[in-house]
């Protein structure tokens, strides 16, 4: 078996868990990561991943055992059904009763700051599922690590949960690290979250759904408003900084999208006024998506924000004028309609099935703590939910494969080129 998917652990499980469940996690048995094998490499050792759940012995007693929750990056449907969750179970399942909500991230983790931590029980998340957002407040930008660590070990934190994307899991990934070398018993806990749905090593992040079902209405506008003047254009910005998911998925949905344009796609203006010039003398409308990833190289970026990611130009507002100036010079009439719906997207409360999504989520991220699992996140692979260790994360992420399946079913409901 190879060594890459193996999950610490922080040391024997001396503790009976609490838990009257007739399922335990097998730890036997672990689920592959290419399900398609050709007939060559059926005698090879293949990568695999651990199967999450719960585990009749564990590390921590919940008696004495102290957890803190945060939440980290931009807003995202779901963040309070982790929170809620990942209470209720440490709670109800387990016994937990001291359980911290961490303010503003990683903020929260940093003594000088004085953000004074929420202590959370049924009573406080009772209703927070119904609300968008996250009750703990969150923050952008990186925290010194060896500060976090202080503020766990001084405040006997036993267990850390980080619930964020690519940049939190990275800086969970150096706490852990930290953790390890100061040979404290911290387990630290990752629930990926992204609305791009880019995490590698999971199907589906939470969210994502949520935003995909929401990008309808706009999208839906955006086509009544090009279809009620000469030559209109609907032009719909969404999520998506390196991976076009939601955008893509949402086109899918909708079935009224002509263009689709995100950051896989290579494109030029010439080419996009090409394509509307001609769409336009034909059907009159038009209806256009991008993500705010896309067009990278025609948009030059205005430096970084304070995770260290790169500040893209407005990649909406740019083809929204592009395109005014491209018809004005040819002296054709253009009436452009542009929305922006990513914030309304974002701040919204998840749906029916994100937010059973995000109960499983945390529930197997709980089980996973207990048991003294560090280092990892938990994902849904293969119909499964899965333990993946945290380097793992971050060292890749997921984008829209232009020679898969998606790509093809994509140009097949817009009707667009290949192009552009």
């Amino acid at each position: 078996m190879k060594n890459d998917f193996i999950i610490k652990e922080l040391g024997i499980k001396s503790h009976k868990s609490p838990l009257r469940v007739r399922s335990w996690a097998q730890e036997d048995v672990r689920i592959l990561i290419d399900a398609a094998i050709s007939s060559d490499d059926v005698d090879k050792k293949l990568d695999t991943l651990e199967v999450s759940g719960p585990h009749r012995r564990i590390f921590f007693d919940p008696a004495d055992t102290r957890v803190a929750i945060v939440t980290c990056g931009g807003l995202c449907p779901g963040l309070n059904d982790v929170i809620r969750a990942t209470t209720m179970v440490f709670w109800h399942r387990y016994g937990v009763k001291d359980i911290l909500g961490i303010r503003y991230g990683y903020e929260g983790l940093v003594e000088s700051y004085g953000h004074e931590p929420i202590k959370l029980t049924p009573e406080v998340v009772e209703d927070i599922h119904q609300k968008g957002g996250t009750i703990l407040g969150s923050s952008r930008g990186q925290q010194d690590t060896g500060e976090i660590v202080d503020y766990l070990e001084a405040n006997n934190i036993n267990i850390l949960f980080t619930v964020g994307g690519d940049g939190t899991q990275r800086a969970a990934m150096e706490i852990a690290d930290e953790v390890e070398k100061r040979k404290l018993p911290i387990s630290v806990i990752g629930i990926p979250k992204t609305i791009d749905n880019d995490v590698a090593f999971t199907e589906r992040t939470f969210g994502f759904e949520t935003a995909v079902a929401l990008c309808q209405t706009p999208i839906t506008c955006a086509h009544m408003e090009a279809k009620a003047v000469r030559n209109g254009v609907g032009l719909v910005k969404l999520m998506g900084r390196d991976a076009g998911f939601v955008a893509a998925y949402a086109t899918l949905a909708s079935s009224d999208v002509n263009l689709l344009l995100i950051p896989e796609i290579d494109f030029t203006l010439e080419k996009v006024m090409e394509f509307l010039e001609t769409r336009l003398e034909n059907k009159n409308h038009a209806v256009i998506i991008v993500a705010e990833g896309a067009g990278k190289d025609i948009l030059p970026s205005e430096g970084k924000d304070k995770s260290g990611n790169v500040k893209f130009g407005d990649i909406g507002i740019f083809l929204k004028d592009e395109i005014k100036k491209h018809f004005k010079s040819k002296q054709k009439e253009i009436n452009v309609k542009y929305i922006d719906p990513s914030y309304i997207i974002r701040s919204a409360p998840a749906n029916a099935n994100d937010s059973v999504f995000c109960f499983q989520l945390a529930g197997n991220a709980v089980h996973a703590a207990m048991a003294g699992k560090t280092a990892m996140v938990v994902g849904l692979w293969n119909g499964q939910y899965v333990n993946v260790p945290m380097e793992r994360t971050v060292s890749s992420r997921k984008t829209v494969d232009l020679g898969g399946h998606l790509a093809t079913n994509l140009l097949d409901n817009t009707g667009q080129p290949k192009l552009v």
